[in-house]
């Protein structure tokens, strides 16, 4: 199969030298298994790999908005990294979700927070000064697979000493606010087919005579076939995907979180619209140096693998673990409930140039157009007592 790489940014030598190497992997991967890989396995190669894999080896993910360069080649304006995540944006976002965890640390009463993938430690950074101006000495861990980004995080965080640990696997119990934050995205998802006799084919990864990569599609297994087939009705030549390590990692998670919530905040939708009709190409997408594309074939190990969050599965899986579904609403409307409006009015408006600079990307948080609708906020817990502040209105749970 011949890429299509015409409108991605070009790379340079060590990062074309890195591909070839996590490709060669690939192919080995391929050939190990007979010839075809389930993509699940294979995205989970190409992103986790020791010391191959995007988030394992070491290159640079993430950006903010005013990061120096890396030195990469890349087009003008743009920052470092492949894609800029909402706390990279402002540190409005993260002062805004600190007001929801001071929230729920005050009624399961703790002090701990727990999060998963903290990126380059900007959402830490941000949610733990946020809780000492409101008075919460937080105590501050983090789980991260990426030996790179828990560095970063490690120097960033620098500062609040021995508040902030990095733990090497999950607790196994744990009470107060537990925050991911565009995790559940990267899990490695499964893809599917329903075939024109309404039969549904798993989705795989086979090579061509050149040894690239191409797509092979097989009957789909017993386990994987009854996970779909109540979720939508037969489509022919529908392709999308199911997520049932995200699933099962929500599931997992009512065996460890003893008391308190846990906030996912992710792109994506209800099952009503993640398997809608027209959606009949699913929602897998990459990111290589600023670029959105679909074709996860292109320089492996070089660019992130997503695809959005069916969050009704995610739900489903809580309730399944003994979790209750505290709330379900868009990030727009969840920043809103949770007084990142106040946050933006108490900045000096006289200062026109530094408020735009701040209000710029807080109206790309909130517009709908942009994050604020496509994200959204899904929190889960056990023995809450109250409602919580940010899904005071607009909680669309009832759509799930």
């Amino acid at each position: 199969m011949t890429r299509n790489t015409a409108n991605l940014p070009p790379l340079d030598p060590d990062s074309q030298a890195h591909s070839e190497r996590v490709a060669q992997s690939l192919r080995e991967a391929v050939r190990s298994a007979g010839g075809w890989l389930p993509f699940d396995a294979y995205m989970a190669h190409a992103l986790y790999a020791p010391g191959l894999g995007y988030y394992t080896a070491g290159a640079q993910k993430l950006a903010s908005s005013d990061q120096a360069s890396d030195g990469q080649e890349r087009s003008p304006g743009l920052p470092a990294g492949d894609f800029v995540t909402a706390p990279e944006l402002t540190p409005l976002f993260a002062h805004t979700l600190a007001r929801q965890v001071r929230q729920v640390l005050d009624e399961s009463g703790t002090s701990a927070v727990l999060e998963f993938g903290a990126g380059s430690g900007a959402l830490a950074e941000g949610v733990l000064a946020e809780l000492d101006r409101l008075g919460v000495a937080a105590q501050y861990r983090i789980v991260e697979v990426s030996a790179d980004l828990r560095q970063r995080q490690q120097a960033r965080l620098a500062g609040y000493g021995e508040r902030v640990q990095w733990l090497d696997a999950l607790p196994d119990a744990f009470e107060g606010c537990v925050l991911a934050n565009e995790v559940l995205d990267a899990m490695p998802v499964s893809l599917f087919r329903w075939s024109e006799q309404a039969d549904i084919h798993e989705r795989g990864v086979t090579l061509d005579e050149q040894g690239g990569f191409t797509w092979a599609d097989r009957p789909a297994g017993a386990e994987l076939a009854q996970a779909i087939t109540p979720r939508m009705p037969p489509l022919p030549g529908y392709v999308s995907e199911i997520n049932l390590q995200a699933e099962a990692w929500v599931r997992g998670m009512g065996s460890w979180l003893t008391r308190g919530a846990a906030l996912l905040l992710d792109y994506g939708f209800p099952r009503h619209e993640y398997y809608h009709p027209q959606r009949a190409g699913g929602t897998l997408m990459c990111h290589l140096r600023h670029h959105a594309h679909a074709d996860p074939f292109v320089a492996p190990g070089l660019q992130d693998i997503t695809a959005h969050v069916d969050f009704t599965a995610m739900a489903d899986a809580a309730l399944a673990g003994g979790l209750d579904v505290l709330g379900y609403t868009s990030q727009g409307r969840f920043l809103m409930n949770a007084g990142l409006l106040d946050l933006l009015a108490n900045l000096d408006a006289a200062d026109a140039r530094a408020y735009a600079q701040v209000a710029a990307p807080v109206q790309k948080l909130l517009s709908e157009a942009e994050m604020g609708e496509l994200f959204k906020v899904l929190a889960v817990g056990r023995d809450m007592p109250g409602p919580l502040m940010g899904f005071a209105r607009g909680d669309r749970r009832g759509g799930l």
